[in-house]
């Protein structure tokens, strides 16, 4: 069994007020408890108490962050809670600063991460179609995969020594939607990860 904390990270606007999002985060919470999981959820457009967010990232074995692709990154609030938590969290709890030391102040930048052991997971969806991503011929992309899109975030985990899982996306969700065929890729998706996963995540 694992402790999984899943955020939350959808910002509402009368456009897009947030129910796939919230239904992927609830089918996630089903699988994980079915498997005999803990699990955590944190919206992150509402109210939180920083401290309580650094713990549950302490405590968890995988952290799952769902949110949608907003601008190219993540959402406004979902950004608010990452400064404000992992700011929080630099006191040695989530890292111990940037991990430089006296001895070598310009070496080893971003290896100060206290989470080593622990996996993340994005989970996304998108405006766009899958079909504009891994293709040089696009205009927007020039040929670039989601998770060449996703390198901050991909960073800041690896700031803290999570370790990452592959990624799921659900695309092209406002104008072409397939959402049924979305629930059951995410469904699939974490049973081959977790499956695969298994010997790794703590029990």
């Amino acid at each position: 069994m694992a402790n999984v904390l899943i955020l939350n990270g959808h910002q509402p606007y009368p456009f897009s007020e947030g129910n796939l999002n919230a239904a992927l985060v609830e089918r996630a919470r089903a699988f994980f408890q079915a498997r005999g999981d803990t699990v955590r959820v944190t919206q992150t457009a509402k109210d939180y108490d920083v401290e309580t967010e650094v713990e549950n990232h302490v405590w968890a074995d995988v952290i799952l962050m769902q949110f949608p692709v907003n601008w190219m990154g993540v959402p406004w609030s979902f950004k608010k809670y990452q400064d404000e938590v992992y700011t929080a969290g630099m006191d040695g709890r989530l890292c111990q600063g940037d991990g430089r030391g006296t001895e070598a102040p310009k070496s080893n930048y971003g290896t100060g991460g206290s989470l080593a052991g622990k996996r993340y997971m994005l989970s996304l969806t998108f405006n766009a179609p899958r079909e504009s991503f891994d293709d040089a011929d696009e205009y927007l992309f020039q040929g670039k995969s989601v998770d060449d899109l996703m390198h901050p975030q991909h960073m800041n985990a690896r700031f803290f020594g999570l370790e990452q899982m592959p990624t799921f996306a659900a695309f092209d969700v406002m104008k072409n939607p397939e959402i049924a065929k979305d629930f059951a890729r995410f469904e699939t998706h974490l049973t081959d990860v977790f499956n695969a996963e298994a010997g790794h995540v703590a029990a």
